[in-house]
């Protein structure tokens, strides 16, 4: 790995100018990790003002001493803009996320007793330095006996500034709290979250104080913005460990102020082939999830948040009837309280509705294939074969059918260029209104229905010159009529769907 070119010219810019310049925060943690960083952050004894003279291309448009440099790599190119940030301390949380006082700092140790964990807590400088470690720091400093980065014209290695033991946690592979981590915790309470998305993340331990503390502070994170709470989750079913993630969460008292509805599941036992409660099956269909996409992921979690309110005993049997529904409506009201997009939202909501779709290669015909594709939309396909995986290993169930998935993967090719949507009829709107000689109306609209619904159906009827002598046909009918008849078989196969699905329920 080489430092960056851009980034050496801004240390020693700032070298020239006689301040010092650290490179600071996860970059480090990652290089120690033989990991390439996503971004490099610098902090230094700089004020704002005196960096803006160095670096007349930079802004500073904040009050945390951050300055924003727009910077090119080699190509010319715009990159994304480091951030040089003044040595600073931090006092008073009194809206548990910003600082109510920020104090410049003339060391480099004040600075990094502000952060959040020792694995952040380090900096790192070349050995080659024209500004020297002061004397009372030496004795922190751990230098690398071979370069972590590569320079032009050789690198005899890098000082790695060192406070609070994050070197010795990253080999121990620990979470530990800078200082006394309840009081890091008071002072953002979101950071409780960002303990475990690192664990998850990089596969490390949280030190049991730290943990404590968490449990200690847990309700905390209820005065912390959703939009904030959403990137850490997000971050979490990213990882590579999402499962010990939510465990985490759970087992630390946080899930109940992100999740509730998922806590809910918590001690409800199902019947016949789940062997698991339902807050069980929930987490270990995320953990069996196939899928590395994070809404796929989250609609795993949260596909049967709606059993513990349909749960109903019939002959001495748990049963969930419409809990896909109750489901779909309490995941769409959780994306929107998380702010999640409208697209994320609609697309876990729809997996989240439609996981319960009923499918026997034996029974099911293309006919009802397309059905499926036209409800859940044909993008969607894959999402839903890798939730019914989920949902499959996630019961405790060794195999998840895979000839029937297959089966189904068959057919979704099979039929995929067959219509679905009134877009893929081959006559449409303006067609109607040319050869019917009938201005735009609902019943345009009703002739379109009636006609998808045929042709569903028959995908050979999908032809214009079948379709224009229906459509005349149709016309020739009293709205009403046409609007009962469109009714009529749009009810008809939603209760041919319905039933099939119900057949499919084994709960």
């Amino acid at each position: 790995m080489k430092i960056p070119e851009y980034l050496e010219n801004i240390i020693e810019k700032m070298e020239a100018a006689g301040f010092e310049a650290w490179i600071v925060g996860g970059c480090v943690r990652d290089l120690l990790m033989d990991k390439i960083p996503n971004d490099w952050d610098l902090t230094t004894n700089a004020l704002p003002e005196e960096m803006l003279k160095i670096f007349p291309e930079a802004h500073y448009e904040n009050e945390f001493g951050t300055v924003i440099l727009p910077v090119k790599n080699e190509a010319g190119e715009n990159l994304d803009a480091i951030e040089v940030t003044t040595f600073r301390s931090e006092q008073g949380y009194s809206d548990r996320r910003r600082p109510d006082e920020v104090k410049f700092e003339k060391d480099i140790d004040a600075d990094l007793a502000r952060r959040d964990f020792t694995i952040n807590a380090l900096a790192m400088k070349s050995v080659n330095s024209k500004i020297p470690v002061k004397e009372e720091l030496k004795k922190f400093i751990i230098t690398t006996p071979q370069p972590l980065l590569e320079k032009e014209g050789g690198q005899d290695g890098w000082q790695i500034l060192d406070l609070f033991g994050g070197f010795k946690d990253i080999e121990r592979k620990m979470i530990r709290g800078v200082g006394e981590p309840y009081d890091r915790f008071k002072e953002d309470s979101l950071r409780m979250m960002r303990a475990i998305r690192f664990s998850a993340q990089l596969g490390f331990k949280i030190e049991d104080k730290t943990e404590r503390a968490i449990l200690k502070m847990a309700g905390a994170l209820k005065f912390i913005a959703r939009e904030r709470i959403a990137t850490e989750l997000i971050k979490i079913l990213k990882s590579d460990r999402p499962y010990d993630g939510i465990m985490a969460l759970h087992n630390t008292k946080l899930l109940q102020y992100i999740i509730p509805e998922l806590e809910q599941g918590v001690g409800i036992e199902q019947a016949r082939h789940h062997i698991y409660t339902v807050f069980e099956h929930d987490v270990l269909a995320l953990k069996h999830c196939p899928s590395k996409e994070w809404q796929v992921r989250f609609a795993a979690l949260i596909h049967d948040i709606g059993k513990p309110k349909t749960k109903k005993i019939i002959d001495g049997i748990a049963t969930f009837y419409n809990h896909e529904y109750v489901g779909a409506k309490l995941a769409d009201k959780l994306c929107r309280n998380l702010k999640f997009s409208a697209d994320d939202t609609f697309r876990i909501t729809n997996l989240v509705r439609n996981h319960m779709f009923y499918y026997n290669a034996d029974e099911v015909t293309a006919a009802s294939v397309r059905r499926l594709i036209k409800k859940v939309g044909k993008e969607n396909l894959k999402d839903l074969i890798d939730l019914r995986i989920a949902d499959r290993l996630g019961s405790g169930v060794p195999k998840a059918e895979p000839y029937k998935l297959r089966h189904l993967q068959y057919m979704f090719e099979r039929v995929q260029n067959d219509p679905v949507s009134v877009k893929m009829l081959k006559i449409n709107g303006t067609d109607l209104m040319n050869d019917l000689k009938i201005p735009p109306s609902p019943k345009i609209g009703t002739i379109l229905d009636v006609l998808l619904a045929e042709v569903i159906e028959n995908p050979e009827l999908n032809n214009k010159e079948y379709l224009s002598v229906r459509a005349a046909e149709l016309n020739a009918m009293d709205a009403a009529d046409l609007r009962a008849k469109a009714k009529e078989v749009i009810e008809e196969k939603r209760e041919e769907e319905d039933k099939e699905m119900k057949k499919g329920y084994k709960v």
